[in-house]
């Protein structure tokens, strides 16, 4: 298989390019969707290609085919070559590429159950039987259950020696139970709203035990049809670990991509607040903050072992105690900026040109818990679960709602209420972390539809988090 890669680099050398890498994919997905007890989606993809990068002067070149004659293949290369130069042709000064280490070798995700040997109807058995649960509960109309996975191979060939083979795995799911009122729609989801996805097998899904949770899923959306709206005001905000998944995802790991940072990304949701030469000294937050991207999680979206340019999975810090430290970096990007490359560049699939992506950038635990957050919080709310969010194109300005809600009042849980939302200015929120749970309850949550780019293309990345709580947060946004 490295031979394919390997004859369409030598094609690129050959038509001008000083770099050329590529990577032929062979990937393979599943997906499972059930509505209320029937099977509405069951899809299986399979795919096979070259995608191939030649670099002369100051641009890349891309070109991917699926054609693997050694004629397609040669072909790959000189195009993407003739585009590099080109681009070359618009004014722009050469650049070089961060050094890596360059190796021969072999990486699999570690798991257990493939997901494509599981019978298909167990998948579909399971999937049934979580909507049936739901819907035992009068209130609920709409009961929805999917799982699914992605199994790749990539073979990765550079110019400069590179030869390294990956598998990975990747395996998740969710369900949902939605009651319609007469006038609103209320949901509430498990384990989060996208579903929970993670590297590993099958076992991912077994391990989250959807049948087992479907009971209280389905409970708490009915009641939520009934239920006060959420206060409005100024007050303590507690976000459960996978609302701050999300909050950590648009307010940092976008955020803090260097190609947005330098403008070289910018069309399909803006760019970045932050400015380069404020690294290491631009306070992002408290000093409870202290945010990494950790290629190298087991279990976590964002693993795996090299990028798609051969650089070494890595842990990157971010945020050191508040303060923003680092990047999400590729080899251009790095060594433009004069930091070594983090091996964040990645692309979905083999046609398309990868590109910076978060990996698992997470928040690191602290030393609380979600039951301490609550005993020494007079007023404020609980939030879980995200239904909605908006953020501005440079990262700043952000209103997210959730599922649901609890009030506090004076150290104890109250009553549920619905339509939860809160607003801030990021490095503002970030400010008014002021307690933050312990590892016991930090989960590599995984968010496997990341968009970026034109054409859109969709990463899987990990969001480590636990529980978290902030001072004096505006609640009960409306509109």
């Amino acid at each position: 298989m490295f031979d394919h890669a390997a004859t369409a680099v030598e094609a690129a050398l050959e038509a001008g390019a000083v770099y050329a890498d590529a990577r032929y994919l062979e990937a393979r997905s599943e997906t499972i969707e059930v509505f209320n007890g029937s099977v509405r989606q069951l899809d299986r993809i399979e795919s096979a290609g070259v995608g191939v990068r030649a670099l002369l002067g100051s641009s890349w070149g891309f070109f991917g085919t699926h054609d693997l004659s050694s004629r397609g293949l040669r072909a790959a290369g000189h195009r993407a070559a003739e585009i590099a130069e080109a681009s070359a042709a618009v004014p722009g000064d050469p650049f070089q590429l961060a050094d890596v280490s360059v190796v021969e070798a072999e990486y699999e995700t570690p798991h257990e159950e493939s997901l494509f040997e599981v019978p298909l109807s167990e998948k579909v058995d399971l999937l049934i039987a979580v909507t049936s649960a739901l819907q035992e509960v009068d209130e609920i109309s709409l009961a929805r259950a999917s799982l699914g996975g992605w199994d790749t191979h990539k073979w990765f060939v550079s110019s400069q020696g590179h030869r390294i083979h990956q598998h990975l795995v990747e395996t998740g799911g969710g369900f949902d139970a939605t009651v319609v009122g007469d006038d609103e729609t209320q949901v509430r989801s498990y384990p989060q709203s996208f579903g929970q996805y993670e590297t590993g097998g099958f076992e991912v899904v077994r391990r989250w035990d959807f049948l087992a949770n479907a009971s209280r899923i389905a409970d708490e959306a009915a009641a939520l049809k009934s239920a006060p709206q959420c206060p409005q005001g100024e007050m303590t905000l507690i976000l459960e670990s996978s609302q701050l998944a999300l909050q950590i995802h648009e307010s940092v790991g976008h955020a803090i991509e260097l190609d947005r940072i330098l403008g070289w990304e910018a069309a399909f949701a803006g760019t970045s607040h932050l400015q380069l030469e404020r690294l290491g000294e631009h306070r992002y937050g408290s000093d409870l903050m202290n945010i990494t991207a950790d290629a190298t999680l087991p279990g976590a979206l964002g693993t795996f072992g090299f990028d798609d340019e051969g650089t070494p999975a890595q842990r990157v810090p971010i945020v050191d105690q508040g303060i923003w430290v680092g990047v999400l970096s590729g080899r251009d990007s790095a060594a433009l900026a004069g930091i070594p490359p983090g091996g964040m560049v990645r692309a979905d699939g083999y046609a398309r040109l990868p590109m910076v992506r978060m990996t698992n950038v997470g928040l690191s635990p602290g030393d609380s818990s979600l039951e301490e957050m609550i005993a020494e919080t007079q007023r404020g709310v609980l939030m879980s679960t995200n239904r909605s969010w908006s953020i501005d194109d440079r990262r700043l300005n952000f209103q997210f709602g959730c599922q649901i809600g609890w009030e506090i009042e004076n150290g104890v849980l109250g009553r549920m209420v619905k339509n939860p939302t809160y607003t801030g200015i990021t490095p503002n929120f970030w400010a008014q972390l002021d307690m933050l749970a312990a590892e016991p309850e930090w989960v590599h949550w995984g968010t496997p539809n990341c968009g970026k780019g034109q054409p859109m293309q969709v990463a899987h990345t990990g969001h480590s988090a636990s529980p978290g709580r902030f001072a004096e947060v505006r609640v009960g946004v409306k509109g």
